[in-house]
């Protein structure tokens, strides 16, 4: 499929009653035609792997077509200066947790770039840094151990950005490290107790959150098992 045929059937498709309501779940772009999430993947399955059709999409700026580009581009192409160029120009958390969680995860940069964007103060590039933690922590099974063990330091240093999206996105980094196994958990829950302790509006609602989550019966016992 080519690059206008993919416009095309994205503006043919338009639903401006869709985008307001986007808008009101922070998902916003400077153009966007309101597209469901199954509806862009289901077209993504039609159009197929094509890099250099996703890297065309993505300079586009439209909402829908970044999706496109991060479901169609081809994870053995991706570079480390697309990862920075492409994290320079979140402006959504959708677009910023989908491109993570169905592109960057699977780059040999990925664990590199949770430590150098956490250090970022771009909003949605540092979001990138913990989403990528988080999408990691689900789906790296051969990961060790000591790599995010490593990682509960650098969100407990961080824990105290009181931007939203950052927040949340410590957050959702801070449970699926404590959700992977025990001795995870325990180190988990202790970084979030931890947390409590600071001066910090940020860092007490990560601990909150994180801990109902990570001590609720429901999490022990499948970690039991």
């Amino acid at each position: 499929m080519t690059f206008n045929q993919v416009l095309k059937r994205l503006k043919s498709k338009s639903n401006p009653a869709a985008v307001r309501d986007m808008a009101r779940f922070g998902i916003t772009a400077a153009k966007a035609y309101g597209w469901s999430t199954p509806a862009l993947k289901k077209f993504a399955r039609e159009i197929g792997k094509d890099h250099d059709l996703a890297l065309r999409l993505w300079s586009t700026g439209i909402l829908e077509a970044r999706a496109l580009a991060g479901l169609i581009a081809e994870k053995e192409k991706v570079t480390e200066r697309q990862m920075e160029d492409w994290a320079k120009d979140f402006d959504s958390w959708a677009v910023c947790d989908g491109t993570c969680l169905n592109l960057f995860r699977y780059t040999p940069f990925a664990y590199e770039k949770c430590w150098e964007w956490s250090e970022r103060q771009e909003e949605f590039v540092k979001r990138a840094a913990f989403a990528l933690m988080a999408c990691l922590a689900v789906s790296d099974k051969a990961a060790s151990d000591r790599v995010f063990l490593r990682f509960l330091p650098l969100i407990r240093r961080q824990a105290v950005d009181e931007r939203n999206y950052v927040k949340k996105a410590l957050n959702w980094a801070l449970r699926q490290i404590g959700k992977r196994n025990r001795k995870l958990n325990r180190a988990a829950v202790e970084a979030a107790q931890e947390l409590r302790g600071l001066n910090s509006p940020s860092a007490r609602w990560i601990a909150s959150d994180a801990l109902r989550e990570l001590k609720s019966p429901a999490v022990q016992r499948r970690l039991k098992t």
